[in-house]
C-alpha cells in the first residue's frame, strides 16, 4: 500500500517529467511568423497621377539611365515610355513567348554596366511545341529594338501548364542575377525535388553561367544555379539596399503568402509547410512548421497576391526609407511594410481609390514612387507628396 506522501512525491515527480517534456518539444518546434494585421491608416499625404496608359497587361518596369521607362506588357511586347508619358511602337528582336493566361513577357531588368553593354534582360514563358517554361534571355538595346538576342537560362522540365511562373529577376552587387521561379501550379510535387529548377530561386552569373559559390554546385544529382527552394510562387524580389540581401514575395493558396529573404541553400517549406489551404478548403502538406524548413518574416491570410518589390531609398517621402513596397494584385493596392531591423513593424495601403491591380513597383530617377497596373487598359502611376 502507498501513502498520501509517495503518492504526491510521484505526481510531483510525474508532474516535472511533463512539463521537461514539454519544453523539450516546443524547443525543438520553429517558431511560427508574424501574420498581416489590419493594415493601417495612410501616414503620408500623397498625390496621384497617371503617367502613362493604354498598355495592354504590362507587367515588368524598368527606368532608364536618362528616364525613361521600359514596359513588357504580357501578350509580348516591350515598349519605352518617354518623359512625357508618351508609349513607343513594340521594339523589334523580343523573343517568341506563350501568352496563354499568366504567361508571355513578363520581367524586364538593365544589365549593372548597361551605360556601357547596352544589354537587356527579360523573363518570359518560353514555348517548345506543346510545353512550355520560364526562361531569361538578354540583347543589347538598339534604337529599333534588340539585337544579339540570346537565352540565357531555361527552367526544367518545361510542361503543358498557363500558371505560376514566378519570373521576378534582380542583379545583386556583385554581379550575379536572382531569378524567381514557381511551381508551375501543376508540379507540386517537384518544389522539394533538387534535380529540378520548379520552385526554386535560381542564382547565375549576368552571362547564363554559374557561380562557383552556390550552394549546391558540387553535389551530383543536383541542378548548381539553385539558391534556396520549397517556394511556391515567387513574383516579387527586390535586393537590400543596405545588407544587399535579397528578399522575395510568394504567392499562397488560400492564405499564406509570404514575405522571405531566401539564403544560400534553405528549405521554405512549400508544398510540405504553408499557411494558407488548398482552394477545395483541404489542409496541404503537415501543417505551418516543421523542423530543417525555414518561416518566412511575414505573411498574409487573406492574401493579398503580391507582385513586384521596392525597398525605398529616396528623399521625396524621407519616412519612408527603407521600407518595402509590395504590389497586391487580389487587394488592388500599393501596400507599405514599414521595416524595422529586418521585420515588419506595420503595414499601411495605397491606391484603394484606383482599383487596379498593381503589377509592379519601382523608384524613379526623381525619387517618386511608380506602378503599373495590370489590366487590359493598363496604366503607370507616379506617386508624389501632396502638393
Amino acid at each position: 500500500m502507498y501513502s498520501g506522501t509517495t503518492i504526491r512525491g510521484a505526481f510531483i515527480l510525474a508532474t516535472i517529467t511533463m512539463l521537461i517534456a514539454c519544453a523539450d518539444n516546443a524547443a525543438t518546434q520553429p517558431a511560427q511568423a508574424p501574420q498581416s494585421p489590419t493594415p493601417a491608416p495612410v501616414d503620408a499625404p500623397i498625390q496621384t497621377s497617371v503617367v502613362a496608359d493604354g498598355l495592354e497587361h504590362p507587367w515588368g518596369l524598368e527606368f532608364l539611365p536618362d528616364g525613361r521607362m521600359l514596359v513588357t506588357e504580357r501578350p509580348g511586347r516591350l515598349r519605352i515610355v518617354d518623359n512625357d508619358g508618351t508609349v513607343s511602337e513594340p521594339l523589334g528582336g523580343v523573343p517568341e513567348v506563350y501568352t496563354s493566361s499568366q504567361g508571355g513577357l513578363l520581367d524586364v531588368a538593365l544589365s549593372p554596366a548597361f551605360e556601357s553593354d547596352r544589354l537587356i534582360y527579360l523573363s518570359f514563358s518560353e514555348p517548345d511545341g506543346d510545353v512550355a517554361g520560364t526562361a531569361v534571355a538578354r540583347g543589347k538595346l538598339s534604337r529599333n529594338g534588340l539585337r544579339n538576342v540570346e537565352v540565357i537560362w531555361r527552367q526544367t522540365p518545361k510542361i503543358n501548364s498557363s500558371n505560376h511562373w514566378g519570373s521576378r529577376i534582380a542583379f545583386a552587387p556583385d554581379g550575379t542575377l536572382f531569378v524567381t521561379t514557381g511551381d508551375r501550379y501543376d508540379l507540386r510535387q517537384d518544389v522539394q525535388d533538387l534535380s529540378t529548377t520548379i520552385g526554386k530561386v535560381i542564382r547565375i552569373n549576368a552571362d547564363g553561367t554559374i557561380p562557383q559559390d552556390n550552394p549546391f554546385v558540387d553535389r551530383p544529382g543536383t541542378k548548381p544555379e539553385i539558391w534556396s527552394y520549397g517556394h511556391r510562387n515567387l513574383q516579387g524580389a527586390a535586393i537590400h539596399p543596405e545588407t544587399d540581401q535579397l528578399w522575395t514575395l510568394e504567392h499562397g493558396a488560400m492564405g499564406g503568402d509570404e514575405l522571405n529573404h531566401p539564403k544560400a541553400g534553405l528549405n521554405y517549406g512549400w508544398p510540405v509547410i504553408t499557411y494558407g489551404v488548398d482552394y477545395t478548403g483541404v489542409k496541404i502538406g503537415e501543417g505551418v512548421a516543421k523542423k530543417g524548413m525555414e518561416q518566412p518574416v511575414y505573411f498574409w491570410d487573406p492574401v493579398i497576391a503580391p507582385s513586384g518589390a521596392l525597398f525605398y531609398t529616396g528623399t521625396r517621402f524621407p519616412d519612408w526609407r527603407g521600407d518595402l513596397f509590395v504590389g497586391s494584385l487580389a487587394e488592388s493596392v500599393l501596400v507599405r511594410l514599414d521595416m524595422q531591423g529586418g521585420r515588419v513593424a506595420s503595414e499601411t495601403r495605397f491606391l484603394e481609390d484606383v482599383g487596379e491591380r498593381v503589377r509592379d513597383v519601382r523608384q524613379g530617377p526623381d525619387g517618386l514612387v511608380y506602378v503599373i497596373t495590370d489590366e487590359s487598359d493598363g496604366k503607370i502611376i507616379k506617386l508624389a507628396p501632396a502638393g
